[in-house]
Parts: structure tokens; C-alpha cells; sequence
């Protein structure tokens, strides 16, 4: 199945141009309006083709990955920040922002939520302004009013033409970044049983087996449509719904063994603030020259927010996806914007693109089909089930879990922990980076016949991952040093680092490993592939 061309008509313009959402019009909110364009004609369908079985699926196993993320993140903020935000917002936030994101977003099948990186700026904010003895929420708001206003104005001026300059080389870095914090996360709640004194071993080995269950059970069945058992259509059922009912088997098991501690989802009792206070901030609080001065971290801020939001939905929008409905950079630009604001002035934490959740949430509406390179099996994205309902019942039912309580208690920690570390290596499998890192140890004889593998020398291609994984390396110490403020700096030079891998790569060898894959690629990898297997 091939990708169809969306074309776009810029007003004045003689003739259409390719558009990808991030061309530069030159005229105020005119990227913007190309947006509208492009998606408005498929709103209603948006709805339609979400009234699917799939969509359900991938409906019930991100609505576990959201809430499981707004608990886990949520959590983190309340520790960082001294409990001034916590868990209860980041719940509120994310289900508020991800209902208006679904409802009116270009790319609705980007989900929203809170990122490590976020996290790190907040806690480092807080720091701050303890060692200036003001008051955070306030300064916070303001910061985040700041971000928020720059947000709008980046997407009134087609400030997302500036993504052309990244390319699949960042693209992927930062994807196997977050992807391996999920999958580190998950690792190290799950070893804290073992390490914290006076731990119970009983609890400890059980919260491993759930986890590692967890991962195993949805890994399996979300490949059960490839194996020969039953019919096609009960196949894809099991296949779309493995992940949920991964969670649902692991949670049975944890209740055969009740006398067992394990610590549970900590879900609030009530809808309210985590220290108690009132949910509007008092923004009037500080002094005046803090209000005009937060207009400096907002900058770090609105380029972490900026480049966060847009790789991800880069990401989302990748030729090998099989998107046809087209993108919308600055109309999800302005929304979270807008998104920001909100939550600045009620003292919630931002939400922005989550990768991982992104990119999950497309494979889990995708139709795929299986094709060996070499010596390798590889899952290619056939088709996906575009749609406005999946995202929109994913934050409904994240708002309606209030609602729920016992019944969410019952869903140890442990068993999300394993949902995270099933997403980020389900992320991970879908990065050239990580499939070039494993050339490494692969018999040259079994590497896959993919165009790059053809057309680049092979110490050229181990070259570029050693390139980009020193980048991963790097951006990994930052974020975890006292300079992590200063996180979203470097992921923006990473792009002269690109442009400066011309000296090493000729421009043939860099469109074959950076460029995107286009359909004659994919057409040859699969003929390729046909004929070594003939």
C-alpha cells in the first residue's frame, strides 16, 4: 500500500506544492491555515473510522500507559517539588489537556502527557526559587504563562518550518532516549524491592514475576496474529486487545496472593490538590519584577515544550507509518499552547507529545505485515486506523478513573511498571538506531538488505550509530546532572552536529542512513527481500 501525497495550495501561489506540514508561508498564521485546510475534510471521517474493534484495543491499553504515566510522573513531581504539585494534578492535566487535544488538534493521534524532561525543569525551577525564597506556584505560573504565550506566537509564525533542519538523525536519538528511560524506570521500581532494607523478599520476587509477566504476555499476544492458531478475525481481537489483557491476567494473579505487600497504583482518594491548597494560583503573589523576569527560564522552558512537541509528532508523522490524512505542527502547536496556559494558571504540570505513548498508540492502531530482510523477520506499518475516538476515550476514562477507585487500586504497580518496559521496547523496535546498533553483533553475512545496508560502506554505517549514540550518551548525563536545565540546548545542536557529519559522510551516504525512507526504498527492501527468499 503506498503513502498518498497531500498537497497543499498556499494562497498566491501558482502551483501546489508537496506540503508536510512544515513549510514556511511567510504570512501570519499561515501555516496554520494550511493545517485547517488539510485537516478539516477528514474531521468527520476522524470520528467515523474511530468506531472500529481496533480502536477499542488500543483504546483500553492506552488508557493503562496514560495512567500509568500520570501516577509514575506525577509522583516524581510531587517528590521534586515538595508536594506543591503531584499526583492529582498530573491525573486532571492530563486527562483535561489530552480531551481538548483530541477535540481539537492537526495530528489527534499524538497523545499528550508529562515527560521526564519536564519534570527535571520543574524540580530544577523549584530549586530555584527555594534558594531566592519566593513562593514556586506563583513563579511557576508565570513561567509557565510566559511559555505559553511564546508557544502561540511560535505557531502564529510557522515557527515549525525549523523542524526541517532535524532530521531522522535527532529524530531517533530522541526517541531511543525516552524509550530508554521508560525501560530504566521500569527496571529500577521494580529492583527497589530487592535493595531497600527491610524488604520483603516475598513482595520483591512477586512484583518481578508480575512485571516480567506484564511484558512477556502483552509482547506475545500482541504477535499472536502472526502465529496459525484460530481464525484471522479472532487473531487480530487477541492481538489488539494483548496489551490490556496482559494487565488483566497479571492483576488476577497478584489477587491469589493477598498476604503479599505490594504497593499498589496510588491514585488519590478525593479530586483535590496535593498540599491542599486552592487550585487557582495566586499569580499576583510575587513581587512585580518576578513576573517580567520568569520571562527568562520561560525561554528554556518554551524550547524544551517546543522541541519536545514537535520531534515526537515528527515522529508520528513518518513516512513509514502510512499516514494519509496529513499533519497539523502548528495547530498542535498553538493547542498545547493554549494547554499551557491553562495549566500554569491552576498550578498543573505541563503536558506535552509523550513519545513513547505517541508512538505506541499509532502501532496499536496499525495494520502490519511481515517481511524478512536477510536474515531477520521485520514488522512493516501497512495501514493505520487514523481516528479522534482512541485519544478521546483514552482521557475520558482517565478522567472517569476517580470514579473507579477500588477497582484501579487492584493494579499493583509492579504490572505498569511491566506495561512500561513492554512500550519502550516496542519503541525501540521501530528505531533505525537501535536496528543499526545491533550490527554489531550480527554475522555480516545475515545483515538485513535494507537501501542503506546496500549503498553505504559498512564502517560508515557503524560510523554514524557510534555518532548518534554518543549523542544518547550525552544527552543522558546531562539530564540527570544539576545542568539538566539546560537539556533542551542540547538537543537543538544536535542539528549543526548533523550538518557538521558532511566532512565525514559524502551527501549520497547521508540520504541513504538520514533521509526518509520513501516508497521506492521500501519497494526495493521488499524485492530484495523476495528474491533472497525465493
Amino acid at each position: 500500500m503506498s503513502t498518498k501525497t497531500v498537497i497543499a495550495m498556499i494562497p498566491d501561489d501558482k502551483n501546489p506544492i508537496e506540503d508536510d506540514g512544515m513549510t514556511r508561508t511567510g504570512r501570519l498564521c499561515g501555516g496554520l491555515r494550511n493545517d485547517l485546510r488539510r485537516r478539516l475534510p477528514h474531521y468527520l471521517s476522524d470520528w467515523r473510522d474511530g468506531l472500529h474493534p481496533k480502536v477499542a484495543g488500543s483504546t483500553l491499553f492506552l488508557f493503562f500507559a496514560c495512567l500509568a504515566n500520570a501516577i509514575a510522573f506525577g509522583g516524581l513531581t510531587g517528590l521534586v517539588t515538595g508536594g506543591e504539585i503531584g499526583t492529582v494534578e498530573m491525573i486532571v492535566a492530563t486527562a483535561a489537556g489530552g480531551i481538548l487535544f483530541a477535540l481539537c488538534s492537526g495530528q489527534p493521534l499524538t497523545i499528550l502527557g508529562g515527560t521526564g524532561p519536564i519534570v527535571i525543569f520543574t524540580g530544577l525551577l523549584y530549586t530555584t526559587c527555594v534558594q531566592l525564597s519566593l513562593p514556586f506556584l506563583p513563579v511557576y505560573g508565570w513561567v509557565g504563562l510566559w511559555s505559553g504565550a511564546f508557544l502561540v506566537l511560535l505557531a502564529i509564525t510557522d515557527a515549525s518550518f525549523l523542524m526541517r533542519y532535524f532530521t531522522r538523525f535527532t529524530d531517533e536519538i530522541f526517541a531511543a532516549l525516552i524509550a530508554v528511560i521508560f525501560i530504566v524506570e521500569a527496571v529500577k521500581s521494580v529492583a527497589l524491592g530487592f535493595t531497600e532494607d527491610g524488604s520483603d523478599i516475598a513482595a520483591g520476587l512477586l512484583a518481578l514475576i508480575l512485571a516480567v509477566g506484564t511484558y512477556l504476555v502483552a509482547r506475545t499476544l500482541k504477535g499472536f496474529l502472526r502465529t496459525p492458531f484460530l481464525h484471522r478475525r479472532v487473531r487480530e481481537l487477541v492481538s489488539d486487545f494483548g496489551p490490556a489483557l496482559a494487565i488483566a491476567a497479571m492483576t488476577g494473579i497478584a489477587l491469589l496472593f493477598p498476604d503479599v505487600d505490594l504497593e499498589g497504583a496510588a491514585i488519590p482518594e478525593t479530586v483535590a490538590t496535593t498540599s491542599g491548597r486552592p487550585w487557582q494560583v495566586d499569580l499576583m503573589a510575587v513581587p512585580v519584577w518576578v513576573m517580567f523576569a520568569a520571562a527568562g527560564p520561560a525561554l528554556l522552558a518554551t524550547i524544551l515544550l517546543f522541541l519536545d512537541q514537535n520531534i515526537s509528532t515528527r515522529l508520528v508523522n513518518a513516512k513509514s507509518h502510512k499516514l494519509t490524512k496529513g499533519p497539523g505542527f502548528h495547530l498542535d502547536l498553538l493547542v498545547v499552547g493554549g494547554i499551557t496556559v491553562a495549566c500554569s494558571m491552576f498550578g498543573l504540570p505541563w503536558i506535552v507529545a509523550a513519545t513513547v505513548h505517541a508512538l505506541n498508540h499509532v502501532k496499536s492502531l496499525a495494520d502490519t505485515e511481515v517481511v524478512a530482510e536477510g536474515g531477520a523477520i521485520r514488522e512493516r506499518i501497512v495501514s493505520v486506523r487514523e481516528n479522534r475516538v482512541s485519544p478521546l476515550m483514552i482521557h475520558v476514562l482517565i478522567a472517569g478513573s476517580i470514579l473507579i477507585l477500588p477497582l484501579i487500586k487492584l493494579i499493583p504497580m509492579a504490572v505498569l511498571f511491566g506495561l512500561f518496559l513492554y512500550m519502550g521496547f516496542a519503541t525501540l523496535s521501530g528505531n533505525e538506531l537501535a536496528d543499526r546498533a545491533r550490527l554489531w553483533f550480527t554475522d555480516r553475512s545475515l545483515y538485513p538488505e535494507t537501501h542503506y545496508v546496500r549503498t553505504v560502506p559498512r564502517r560508515k554505517i557503524h560510523l554514524f550509530t557510534m555518532i548518534q549514540l554518543g549523542g544518547l550518551i550525552a544527552l543522558w548525563v546531562l539530564k540527570t546532572s544539576p545542568l539538566g536545565l539546560l537539556f533542551p540546548i542540547l538537543i537543538a545542536l544536535l542539528v549543526p552536529l548533523r550538518l557538521a557529519m558532511k566532512r565525514l559522510f559524502t551527501d549520497a551516504e547521508l540520504e541513504a542512513l538520514d533521509g526518509e525512507e520513501s516508497v521506492e526504498d521500501i519497494e526495493d527492501d521488499h524485492m530484495m527481500a523476495g528474491d533472497l527468499h525465493a
